[in-house]
């Protein structure tokens, strides 16, 4: 499980395209709030979600295994009963990293998905960790220990 500072910058680095697997077209939803907030910083998101055609200007999928394009990373706003069964399709669609939100806890897909060979991340939220280990957050409130007044150099992201 990946947890520690180096590694969820690389996952962040590495994995550009993002499966959001649940993501509201409601404005006020944290799935929205986030997969806005990667799409403003660079990243190709592909909603994941029965209920709409499009969330965000991006088409909307109903499961992972219709979207017709390579996926980096399945990021997972679902209960956590529900996620075992998208750790298969994430392993079918061939993606690198299974990624689950802030709350979703399920200790059985993670092992189940590392087992797969897939880079797992649990109980963060990849918009915070991205603007914690990036330079996004600063002094209102959050010493984190990793801010700095100085902006990181991202490879290729110039």
């Amino acid at each position: 499980m990946i947890d520690d500072i180096d590694r969820l910058r690389r996952v962040l680095l590495e994995n550009r395209s993002i499966a959001v697997v649940g993501l509201s077209a409601n404005w006020h939803r944290p799935s929205y709030f986030a997969a806005k907030y990667m799409l403003e910083h660079g990243y190709t998101v592909i909603p994941v979600n029965p209920a709409y055609q499009e969330v965000l200007g991006q088409k909307c999928y109903p499961s992972l295994r219709e979207i017709p394009v390579p996926v980096d990373m399945v990021d997972v706003f679902r209960k956590p009963e529900d996620v075992e069964p998208l750790v298969d399709e994430a392993v079918a669609i061939g993606a690198k990293c299974f990624w689950m939100q802030l709350g979703v806890i399920n200790e059985a897909a993670a092992r189940r998905a590392e087992a797969a060979g897939l880079q797992v991340v649990m109980d963060r939220c990849v918009k915070i960790e991205y603007a914690r280990l990036f330079g996004g957050l600063n002094w209102a409130g959050v010493n984190t220990g990793v801010i700095s007044a100085r902006r990181p150099v991202l490879p290729g992201l110039r």
